[in-house]
């Protein structure tokens, strides 16, 4: 099929090192072996890291019972400072992409390099990486999933930015399984625990899926997990209602209370706040969940500096709560071609940016005279910033 990347059977390595040494300091990990029950994929932790230092990496790969290596390649990341480092950070949120409606016929996404020229500390994808559920093919078999995810993650755009950039990865409904997917439910042939397991598989995401990361004195993320915990849509609301689940919403109350961050961004696969449509009911500021909707954003806005940014709606936003003041920005899809389901018509009072189309979101934390700022930017799918919005905290 077009853009088949098949793998094949071998063994892999990774080699390190801080960017200011050389490579002949490098440490290497173990040699693994990897075969077809995990798509050809191996997944290592590189543990006793500094903070705030850039890694070069080399990646290694062979063929069964030979040490030579055949294949190398390169790339970077960084790491987070130290919680007390009034530093400086940079991130960038993407959602819902597919290859069909890429925008670079030949290369992928354009928002990718675009995002890669700010330089961002990290970034954030958080869902619908792929779309099982939408044609060329249906990925109704685990192969076929993994077909997807092959072809993607392949693309020269992707594949240039993701190898330089620390990268966090959340799932959502279509790269889990199918639109609106909850737990039980099956997409022909593929079942939710498969969709779980290809989903690890093919990024890594660590013990939970749900997580928190301190980013020096300034800034710190919460990653929470929308779909393996969830109630079924079609449930009446009330007080067991549940897209969190019990267990991730003590998790998340308690670690923002425990938090002295100056800001605190909550990152969400789908919207808390909205609006959206009133014909949905899969999220937060859906009447479908709305007990669970009001609490949280209860919770948060009562946090100092806190917001809210989120993905799965395919148009970009920023919106403040009339009832709270709690601000949430939508980083919308990744190409014009996939911008859909609102119009210009749906505007309402929260709104204080509405675009229907592409790009992405970016945000700056840096220290500022008074303490420290959040800039909070939205831009098209060519990198032009489209709305920009500045928090201050003493």
């Amino acid at each position: 099929m077009e853009g088949a990347v098949p793998g094949k059977a071998g063994w892999v390595r990774v080699a390190y090192w801080p960017a200011e040494s050389t490579e002949a300091d490098a440490l290497k990990t173990p040699i693994k072996q990897v075969e077809a029950g995990t798509d050809f994929t191996h997944q290592v932790a590189l543990r006793d890291l500094r903070p705030d230092t850039r890694y070069r990496y080399r990646f290694e790969a062979g063929q069964p019972g030979n040490d030579t290596v055949a294949a190398t390649a390169y790339g970077s990341f960084k790491t987070a400072p130290d919680a007390a480092a009034s530093a400086k950070v940079t991130f960038t949120v993407a959602n819902c992409q597919d290859y069909a409606r890429r925008d670079d016929p030949a290369n992928g996404h354009k928002i990718y390099p675009q995002m890669g020229a700010l330089h961002p500390d990290f970034f954030i994808h958080t869902g619908d990486l792929e779309y099982y559920d939408k044609p060329s093919p249906l990925a109704t078999t685990v192969a076929l999933a993994r077909f997807k995810w092959n072809r993607i993650f392949a693309l020269p755009f992707q594949r240039a930015f993701h190898r330089e950039i620390s990268n966090y990865f959340m799932k959502d409904d279509h790269d889990t399984l199918k639109d609106d997917a909850w737990m039980g439910q099956v997409y022909g042939e593929l079942t939710w625990d498969q969709g779980l397991a290809l989903f690890r598989e093919q990024v890594p995401i660590g013990e939970k899926p749900y997580r928190t990361i301190r980013w020096g004195k300034h800034v710190q993320i919460w990653l929470v997990e929308g779909r393996e915990f969830r109630s079924p849509n079609d449930m009446p609301d009330g007080p067991e209602k549940s897209i969190w689940g019990a267990e991730q919403k003590k998790w998340f109350y308690e670690t923002v209370k425990n938090s002295d961050a100056t800001f605190r961004v909550l990152i969400s696969p789908t919207p808390i706040e909205g609006p959206d449509r009133d014909t949905k009911g899969d999220n937060h500021s859906n009447k479908a969940f709305a007990h669970e909707g009001a609490e949280l954003r209860q919770f948060i806005a009562s946090q100092k500096n806190m917001v809210i940014v989120c993905g799965d709606r395919h148009w970009q936003y920023a919106s403040v709560d009339p009832e709270t003041g709690l601000r949430e920005y939508s980083a919308g899809p990744s190409s014009d071609a996939h911008a859909s389901g609102f119009s210009e018509a749906d505007r309402s009072a929260p709104h204080r940016f509405l675009r229907i189309k592409g790009g992405f979101l970016s945000v700056t934390v840096e220290p500022s005279a008074s303490g420290a700022r959040a800039i909070f930017r939205h831009y098209d799918v060519d990198g032009k910033i489209q709305y920009e919005d500045v928090l201050t905290a003493p």
